[in-house]
């Protein structure tokens, strides 16, 4: 008996060794089991996503402690039990199948000769089927990937192949069938990627800029354009590093980095974040500018607002412009260009876009000048020739964006607004030229000292708003931040708050969607969210229409964070990036107290003796505002809507945007201002 056990165990053992990095036509993998990557840095096997009992075969990292799934076999055809087997079949191909042989999934590809054939995870996380006697790779991982993409994984097109190689989301958190966003290579004279909501762009990263490039660091992406493929792929200097691109259910392509210290995902960038990178926000013959505080869009030079009555109320149906009525003929007229400087460059979805290799600045203007159909051009220098690009029709998705990396747009316009246009940018050496010489001449010597003083002061706020937006946990569970910044400092105040990173509210609510809406106050829209870690949270999102402004919000934030007590709303953190500023709250199930006692049928469920206990409830929460608490708080705008219920119906006052500190002994105070409802 012992010899059968010693044996069955070296059987054991042997098969896991030759196991590690090959599978062979004589082995399979079980529920239960794993392959692993020769220095363990991936492992593929059988799972369940959270709150899902069905089983999927996926790739996921090893090293993790956060099991990450980056490829799935079987997205669309899970399991209903642990009856799955990985295996090769007679013809040579990786099929995954179950006790009964029913085929899920299957490689699918042909096989020539007799030759044998083997799957082998590699270290990079791309799983490969290849003849055993020559190597060569039949199948892999990297061609067909669901929402990841891994370091030096090549997103595009295979033009010997014809395979269009793309990301696609999960269904949802727990579901990781085909789901709403593709990450896709669009096929136009200046390729791009686009973010597809379905069909429907969404956003988009800009022409390619002919060359790689890095963007953050040691982070670099590597575009590739010839007679085999068009593609892109991104790595760091430093391999070591552990990151995955994922397209999120909610629409965000975000870039993770794994932190080892805190054992955590943390974002490395998203998008789109702000409303400004959403796909033609503004509409055509239109320009974003995220830094413009009254309004974001507007239009281009000879260019006025489709509808101006919707363009003004910020209808985004009608948003969009169209040349001017008054326009003069753009076609042998006299017409010329208005630079619009470091801007993303516009897409033509209808009309298109002609690139023209290796044209200079002039050349690529005359060619666009001579063909009335051209609405728009830009000059690239690559480093090593210049390239020229025309763009005929609407002009779709331009944003300002200040980066020396981005191009100069040339946008067509008749005689008149061209003489306009000159005047604005050709007055310098007019009238007052002799002014400016003396100045600059004065000014002059002082230009280093200039420069180098303002490139000190913006390394100091960009690592400040660095470390404050984009260094921060997405589980603030026993976080601290503070809330810094020109727009929230008051004196030495610290409300002891977590931040928020935008890209985790975003996610949290998926991309803050109608669905999620749970309702609108003088703050601005409120959204239902649920972060990583499980926790329903509630959004207040400050609306740019708001009444209520950035003093209410600060006065939010200060009071709420001083306050505890079990009738009082818990504010678990803030977010304030760009131009957004929002609230995060625990989720009350039951909404507010008007949604109850204004509705016949609901108002029946709260019998007096629960109506009772919730004003006792909110007087407590009273009391321990005027009285109890450190801080004497007068509330100022109490009133039904402003009393939330937890699943419990426990009453909780909210909404402090208002509120005022009391000394005291002091029972009445002045206000220059109308509050309350």
């Amino acid at each position: 008996m012992l010899k059968i056990l010693i044996l069955v165990f070296l059987s054991f053992f042997l098969f896991c060794s030759s196991a590690i990095e090959t599978l062979t036509q004589n082995q399979s993998i079980k529920d239960g089991q794993t392959l692993l990557s020769k220095e363990k840095n991936f492992s593929i096997g059988f799972f369940s996503p959270t709150n899902s009992s069905y089983r999927y075969l996926g790739i996921w990292f090893t090293k993790v402690i956060e099991q990450t799934v980056v490829w799935v076999a079987n997205r669309n055809d899970p399991f209903n039990d642990s009856s799955g087997v990985l295996s090769i079949n007679q013809d040579g191909n990786l099929v995954l199948h179950d006790n009964f042989n029913h085929s899920l999934w299957s490689t699918n590809v042909s096989v020539q000769g007799q030759a044998s054939t083997a799957a082998q995870l590699l270290d990079s996380g791309n799983l490969v089927l290849v003849q055993e006697n020559n190597k060569k790779v039949l199948w892999q991982s990297f061609d067909y990937p669901t929402d990841t993409s891994l370091p030096n994984m090549s997103l595009g097109l295979n033009r010997r192949t014809g395979l269009n190689i793309f990301l696609t989301s999960w269904k949802s958190r727990d579901d990781p069938g085909t789901g709403d966003y593709i990450y896709k290579l669009n096929l136009t004279e200046a390729p791009q990627f686009f973010l597809y909501k379905g069909s429907i762009p969404y956003w988009r990263t800009g022409p390619w800029p002919w060359r790689s490039t890095a963007i953050k660091s040691n982070f670099k992406i590597n575009y590739t354009n010839n007679g085999d493929e068009i593609s892109h792929k991104y790595f760091f200097d430093d391999s070591a590093i552990i990151t995955r691109l994922v397209v999120d259910n909610s629409g965000l392509l975000r870039q993770f980095v794994w932190n080892g210290g805190e054992n955590r995902w943390k974002d490395f960038w998203s998008a789109p974040i702000y409303r400004c990178e959403k796909y033609g926000h503004c509409g055509a013959y239109s320009i974003c500018n995220p830094d413009d505080i009254d309004f974001e869009c507007s239009c281009l030079p000879g260019y006025e607002p489709k509808s101006p009555r919707q363009w003004y109320l910020r209808e985004g149906s009608e948003l969009g412009c169209v040349r001017k009525k008054s326009g003069l003929s753009m076609c042998g007229n006299g017409e010329g260009f208005v630079k619009m400087e470091r801007v993303k460059a516009p897409f033509s979805p209808d009309a298109g876009q002609m690139y023209l290799s290796i044209m200079g600045y002039e050349a690529c203007k005359q060619a666009c000048l001579r063909n009335c159909s051209c609405t728009a051009f830009t000059s690239l220098n690559d480093g090593k020739e210049t390239n020229c690009l025309h763009w005929y029709g609407e002009l779709m998705d331009i944003e300002v964006h200040y980066d020396e990396k981005d191009p100069n747009v040339y946008v067509r316009v008749d005689a008149a607004d061209l003489a306009k246009n000159t005047r604005k940018s050709g007055g310098f050496f007019g009238n007052k030229g002799r002014l400016a010489l003396v100045v600059m001449s004065i000014a002059l010597p002082l230009l280093p000292v200039i420069l180098l003083a303002h490139i000190w002061l913006r390394k100091k706020k960009k690592t400040r708003v660095k470390r404050k937006f984009h260094n921060q946990s997405l589980n603030f569970t026993g976080t601290k931040g503070s809330l810094e910044g020109n727009e929230l400092e008051d004196g030495n105040t610290n409300p002891g708050q977590p931040i928020f990173d935008l890209s985790c509210i975003v996610a949290a609510t998926n991309n803050f969607s109608p669905a999620n809406k749970l309702g609108q106050g003088g703050f601005g829209p409120v959204f239902k969210g649920q972060l990583p870690n499980g926790q329903h949270i509630a959004v207040k999102r400050l609306s740019k229409s708001s009444g209520q402004g950035i003093e209410e919000f600060k006065n939010e934030v200060k009071l709420i964070a001083k306050l505890q007590h079990r009738n009082l709303v818990k504010m678990i953190g803030c977010c304030i990036q760009g131009e957004e500023k929002m609230l995060i709250y625990e989720y009350m199930p039951n909404k507010s107290l008007n949604f109850f006692i204004f509705d016949p049928i609901r108002s029946s469920s709260l019998n007096w003796s629960k109506r009772f206990e919730i004003i006792i409830g909110i007087a407590r929460g009273i009391l321990y505002l005027h009285h109890d608490s450190r801080l004497r708080i007068i509330h100022r705008d109490l009133k039904t809507s402003n009393i939330l219920l937890d699943d419990e119906m426990n009453p909780k006052i909210s909404d402090f945007g208002v509120a005022r500190i009391f000394k005291g002994d002091q029972i009445q105070d002045r206000t220059n201002r109308v509050v309350g409802t």
